[in-house]
């Protein structure tokens, strides 16, 4: 068979071409394969205490069981898939919820009931055993313009909190701050708090960092501003002996100048470049953003276009380079207008303002997840029932379709590559299986669902669709 190109010189050419390769896999690298929080609660550090994330739980969970006090209520409330069809008077709901408890788990499809019921009861759970994933002690939007005297005093009180939370194992998976911007104005007072901070912590627990410990730097707008923060990192790595690179951070994207620079590109991957390694995730401003935009208060919405615009826009930007995306928060918060005791007016009205917020934060929260941002923030722990309700709702409604399509495609996957086909569709075999990824990670399906779809937890944890297929050929070789 005859060739034009000499061996030396496809050497020469494919040797440029595997730099550039191995530098944009180093770049691009893929999603991370760790568990990513479906929320993140942003509470103010002179609120803060070691026992906030349990006393955030008992306050929603109160307030779930107030609002809703069962499940066919909570369908309703929430106008969950079927909704329209379960009763309204408390005795018929009574005798459906005791007719529900009999049934068999996997029965449950079959009842006009069983969606909101399952959900229900994993809501319940969640709120009891883990109900904040991730908090951030903020000392931006959240704790506001105070005297140096005082940020300095919460900083530290903040710090020993935490380090009683480590020791008493009270804390949230995911705990950080969020510091002052480092802008000129405010770049002092920003640094000032993490540096209080950290050294209070660490002197207090002889140089430990809680798990999944990340400091957050708002409106940023520059490289420039992450690299200084970067810098300062380092600096306090060296100090306390910390392991290179094992303080995190993020960023947030709440200004148009994070979106497009001066010179008209994103400058996300650069951001995320300077933070050399560093930056785990971006959070999504919603209102500093639409403030950004002009938009007047009434239409400061996560739902509003100047918004998904950002959103898509970060999504493609940073898409496989391992960097979460999450998005902001509702600020209605579901909290009746009426206090002490009330007349059955004053709670029916308490009732109709919570429900109205619950249903407008579940929207935006399905919003989101419909565009692939599978987290997002909370203010008030009255947020956190419709947190858990929108997610876990999202995947259990397509649950019983993406087994079925799952075991299909395996099955068709399987034929190809045992008759020597080549099997091109990968691409939607990983999405079926990034579903399940997602939805065991959220809590929304548990292990023994998983397991419906004929994988193993151990490949359905290998993310990777084309490996699941390589594995069983091999298997079935040896066999």
């Amino acid at each position: 068979m005859n060739q034009s190109i000499k061996n030396h010189t496809k050497d020469i050419i494919f040797k440029d071409l595997e730099n550039a390769n191995q530098a944009f896999n180093k770049l691009y690298k893929g999603d991370r394969q760790d568990r990513q929080p479906v929320h993140t609660v942003y509470g103010g550090a002179h609120l803060f205490n070691s026992e906030t994330p349990q006393n955030l739980g008992k306050v929603a969970i109160k307030s779930l069981l107030h609002y809703a006090p069962n499940c066919i209520a909570f369908a309703k409330a929430f106008q969950l898939k079927g909704y329209e069809r379960l009763p309204d008077d408390v005795d018929s709901q009574q005798q459906m919820i005791s007719d529900l408890s009999g049934i068999d788990y996997a029965e449950l499809k079959n009842h006009e009931a069983g969606f909101c019921y399952k959900i229900y009861n994993k809501v319940i759970v969640k709120l009891n055993a883990e109900p904040v994933e991730d908090f951030r002690i903020d000392f931006e939007d959240g704790f506001g313009n105070r005297s140096n005297a005082e940020e300095d005093q919460t900083a530290m009180n903040a710090a020993e909190e935490v380090a009683k939370g480590m020791q008493e194992n009270t804390l949230s998976p995911f705990i950080g701050i969020r510091i002052k911007p480092f802008t000129e104005e405010l770049k002092n007072r920003g640094l000032r708090t993490l540096d209080i901070f950290l050294t209070t912590l660490l002197l207090k627990t002889d140089g430990k960092l809680p798990d999944n410990f990340v400091v957050m730097l708002p409106k940023v707008t520059i490289p420039e501003q992450v690299t200084a923060l970067v810098l300062f990192l380092e600096v306090l790595e060296k100090t306390f002996a910390l392991p290179q690179n094992s303080l995190k951070m993020e960023i947030m994207v709440e200004t148009t100048q994070a979106v497009m620079d001066a010179e008209g590109t994103n400058p996300l991957l650069r951001f995320i470049t300077a933070s050399k390694g560093r930056c785990i995730a971006t959070h999504f401003g919603t209102y500093d953003y639409t403030a950004s935009n002009n938009i007047t208060a009434k239409y400061q919405e996560m739902d509003h276009g100047v918004c998904d615009f950002a959103h898509y826009t970060t999504k493609v930007a940073l898409s496989h380079t391992g960097i979460w995306l999450s998005d902001g928060a509702t600020n209605t918060m579901p909290i009746g207008p009426h206090r002490g005791e009330l007349s059955k007016e004053q709670e029916a009205e308490n009732k109709m303002v919570v429900h109205r917020a619950w249903r407008k934060g579940y929207g935006h929260i399905r919003h989101s997840l419909y565009k692939g941002l599978y987290q997002g923030w909370d203010l008030n722990p009255a947020q956190l029932p419709m947190r858990y309700t929108a997610v876990f709702a999202f995947f259990l409604e397509s649950y019983d379709d993406a087994v079925m399509r799952l075991k299909s495609f395996m099955e068709t996957a399987a034929r190809a590559t045992l008759i020597g086909d080549t099997f091109d569709d990968a691409a939607t075999g990983q999405g079926l299986l990034n579903y399940f990824l997602k939805g065991l990670n959220s809590g929304a399906i548990s292990e023994e669902e998983v397991l419906a779809t004929g994988l193993t937890l151990e490949e359905v944890r290998s993310r990777s669709f084309v490996t699941i297929l390589k594995n069983r050929k091999l298997k079935k070789k040896k066999a």
